[in-house]
């Protein structure tokens, strides 16, 4: 046994990674900056240490798993190269790890973690699944048959993996810090496809997706005509979505999920088709739909009386817009409040105007200064480039969150993949 330490534990893709570990009976051990993060407080209620970055925490018989935001000049990276100790970066280590099960890898631009969450749900109503998912959580299970992982195309980190299965989501221009164009984004998601072994269950109903060339069955899923699964008499009700499945012509049955917007309709047809391929138990997989509570971050609700708090790590306009709708649907007829931080300036460059368009979807928007990164402390815009082309808008920081008891009786949505939580929770805290 060896004691695994994780430079970037904090990392959802880590802190997952840490808990699997962790499950399995290794000892795990991680550093990271000392500023809270959601995915920490699961990692200290396991006894999992975590330290402060510090180049004395790396030692000898160690095997050490670095985060991919971190480079080589990091003093814990410089003293585990020094004492030659056995080293990984995250993705690497993912990819040979999943070797020891039939893997389904869920890929895509936007919808991947909300997916993960769900597949590894509803198969562990029928079969032991070991899980990843982008949220910080993770599971490893004694004698799983199957493991099922997020796998980011970022700077094309999913190219280490070779998974039985893959699901891609859709594929959308974004990181524009590293893609160069639609192209290059496409590029990289043909490169991915041709390292999956079985299948591959593709959104039909994503035009870019049906250019996808590879030599293994595709399995396209979407509410078109033109799909092998489809989903048909989508009814939203007040507990949820009701939808029928068929697959090549053949009505498998009607199916429940208690998530609300077309886009969690993809997502469950997606995961119903990897179930079907794989022979699992039709009841079973119904029963663990209906049961599925989403995950960290995506649509996570809380009420104050009569006013819902919505957290969710929407950043791209289109995930923006499927969060507004999932409201709309839920909340039909209350008032709706957006709360957003972008996250990265170039991405907020890139996508100003779209941002703007998704953002009007709300009743009432609020912004939140943008939120930069490690590789991107400033950029050629602000804020107010983004406010004065959505009417009404107004800027919102921890100081002034009492505007937000204007809606009292309304649905307000805390939206980024930066630090917004620290917006709602000032606003929390103002409530008590």
């Amino acid at each position: 046994m060896t004691l695994y330490h994780f430079i970037g534990i904090k990392g959802s893709g880590m802190s997952a990674l840490a808990h699997i570990l962790f499950d399995m009976g290794h000892e795990v051990q991680g550093s990271d900056i000392e500023k809270e993060f959601f995915t920490e407080i699961a990692l200290r209620d396991k006894g999992i240490t975590i330290v402060p970055f510090a180049a004395d925490n790396i030692k000898e018989g160690m095997t050490i798993i670095a985060g991919n935001a971190f480079g080589d000049d990091h003093p814990e990276i410089v003293r585990a190269k020094m004492l030659n100790l056995e080293f990984y970066r995250y993705h690497d280590f993912l990819g040979s790890f999943m070797h020891q099960y039939t893997s389904i890898a869920v890929t895509g631009s936007h919808g991947k973690t909300s997916t993960t969450g769900l597949l590894s749900h509803v198969m562990n109503g029928d079969k032991k699944t070991s899980y990843l998912i982008g949220d910080g959580t993770g599971m490893g299970l004694p004698d799983s048959e199957y493991f099922a992982f997020e796998a980011c195309e970022y700077r094309r980190h999913f190219l280490s993996y070779s998974p039985d299965y893959a699901i891609i989501t859709n594929v959308d221009f974004d990181h524009p810090d590293y893609f160069a164009s639609m192209s290059d984004v496409f590029n990289a998601f043909q490169e991915m496809s041709r390292k999956v072994k079985k299948g591959i269950i593709a959104c039909g109903d994503d035009k870019n997706l049906r250019d996808l060339q590879v030599t293994i069955p595709i399995y396209y899923y979407g509410t078109e005509e033109h799909n092998d699964v489809r989903a048909e008499n989508i009814i939203s009700t007040a507990s949820g979505t009701t939808f029928d499945v068929i697959i090549d012509g053949k009505f498998i049955g009607s199916f429940k999920t208690p998530m609300f917007g077309d886009h969690q309709v993809l997502n469950a047809l997606a995961v119903i088709t990897v179930c079907h391929l794989e022979q699992l138990d039709v009841q079973n997989i119904k029963d663990a739909l209906e049961t599925f509570g989403g995950v960290k971050r995506r649509f996570t609700e809380k009420k104050k009386d009569n006013q819902v708090l919505i957290d969710d790590y929407a950043h791209h306009p289109k995930e923006i817009s499927a969060t507004i709708d999932s409201a709309r649907k839920k909340y039909d007829g209350r008032t709706i409040v957006a709360v957003f931080q972008p996250h990265t300036f170039s991405r907020t460059e890139t996508f100003l105007e779209d941002f703007a368009d998704s953002l009007k979807a709300a009743d009432k928007v609020f912004l939140c200064d943008i939120f930069g990164s490690a590789r991107e402390t400033a950029g050629n815009l602000t804020i107010n480039d983004l406010a004065v082309l959505i009417p009404g808008a107004e800027l919102i920081s921890e100081d002034n969150v009492d505007v937000l008891k204007r809606y009292i009786n309304d649905v307000v949505i805390f939206m980024g993949a930066g630090d917004i939580q620290k917006i709602q929770k000032a606003y929390e805290n103002l409530l008590q």
